[in-house]
């Protein structure tokens, strides 16, 4: 079916980069350590924010504090990332990177940009630079609607729910 509108051809191929995000495993170049998706999005988070409370994650990425337990978890066992007690209050728990984390979503953002400079080798600087801008304007948007300015007709609809793996989107 051919697309009718620039609407549909936007939702056709976010649907397919979706798609195709989702067959990807980050890995780092020195094959350490393959990154989840969700785990790639929580140390990208650490990474940019510095330590955070579970909860601030779990609003960060808008999910339940339990998938995001659980995702810590993982990152934990895993030696890229740690816990410890927020000295702000004793009460309550940070999670930061390790020096295995920083070194790992170092070179797995490094092995991002890499692939992007091949992909989009053949592209003018000027497409490269306008199709980021889009793309910053489309996710200015998301944020804003996620900030409660949605109009009732999306919140109310379906698709509005989270995703059902309950993972963050990178």
């Amino acid at each position: 079916m051919e697309p009718k509108t620039p609407n549909d051809v936007i939702e056709q191929q976010l649907t397919k980069v979706m798609r195709r995000s989702n067959a990807i495993h980050v890995s780092t170049a020195s094959g350490e350590v393959a990154l989840e998706r969700s785990s790639y999005g929580i140390l990208c988070l650490l990474a940019d924010e510095g330590p955070q409370r579970l909860g601030a994650i779990a609003s960060a990425f808008h999910l339940d504090p339990s998938t995001v337990t659980r995702q810590a978890q993982a990152v934990v066992r895993l030696g890229l990332a740690a816990k410890k007690t927020d000295p702000g209050d004793r009460r309550a728990t940070l999670l930061s990177l390790s020096d295995f984390g920083e070194r790992s979503i170092k070179e797995a953002r490094d092995f991002r940009r890499q692939a992007l400079d091949l992909l989009l080798a053949e592209w003018s600087p000027a497409d490269v630079a306008e199709f980021g801008r889009l793309l910053s304007l489309f996710n200015e948007t998301i944020d804003h609607w996620d900030n409660g300015a949605v109009p009732a007709e999306i919140t109310n609809h379906h698709l509005a729910a989270p995703a059902p793996d309950g993972e963050p989107e990178v």
